[in-house]
């Protein structure tokens, strides 16, 4: 006669395990910090040491003019700046690819501005500072993802953008008014700061998330 069979326990079904993020290296927070002290403190230490210069009324990028004392200054910070994006970018890996490429462009405009001062070649110039303000203006939303780390929810990173994009558009007003602007130094500042900045407050969300 044959056995009954025996019922088997009930086993309960696999869930798939969420994929884990991928952290971000230690390269990349270096490269984070870089950036605003590259960016505040080069423009700092070259208007230092001009004899005569006023931040709120000058741009950044008298400072790399060739009449100017020690352009060298403001032109390597630019260019450190540039190359901290850039490896910031390559260190986000967990963020939208939009996002980093966006912040990698940034970077390489930044780069370029340092390369080609405003007035030896005035053209590229404008076109590559036109480049990286609106770059890295854009990339916080442009890492956007809802599921994600609360620095990449839509409330921090289109926040963030809209923020940057005013700042942006205050100094674009005050260019379009010429050199008799009143402010078109400080809105420049403001806004170069803040995009030098914000790649450092994500990492530095990104990293405390993972601890």
């Amino acid at each position: 006669m044959p056995r009954a069979a025996r019922p088997r326990p009930d086993r309960p079904e696999a869930t798939p395990s969420a994929p884990v993020p991928t952290p971000v290296p230690v390269w990349a927070l270096a490269s984070a910090v870089v950036a605003p002290i590259a960016m505040i403190g080069g423009w700092t230490l070259a208007q230092a040491l001009q004899p005569s210069f006023d931040p709120v009324r000058e741009t950044i990028s008298t400072l790399a003019e060739a009449d100017r004392t020690a352009p060298v200054v403001l032109g390597a910070a630019l260019v450190v700046t540039g190359l901290a994006h850039l490896v910031t970018a390559a260190g986000l890996g967990r963020l939208r690819p939009l996002g980093r490429a966006a912040l990698a462009l940034g970077g390489l405009a930044t780069l370029a501005v340092g390369l080609l001062p405003s007035d030896a070649h005035p053209l590229p110039h404008g076109i590559a500072a036109g480049i990286g303000f609106g770059a890295l203006a854009l990339w916080p939303v442009l890492t956007t993802r809802r599921a994600g780390a609360p620095i990449e929810r839509p409330t921090a990173t289109v926040t963030a953008s809209v923020v940057l994009l005013a700042l942006v558009g205050s100094f674009v007003v005050q260019l379009a008014g010429g050199e008799s602007s009143p402010a078109i130094g400080l809105t420049e500042r403001l806004a170069a700061g803040a995009q030098s900045l914000w790649p450092l407050v994500v990492v530095l969300a990104l990293r405390r998330r993972r601890d």
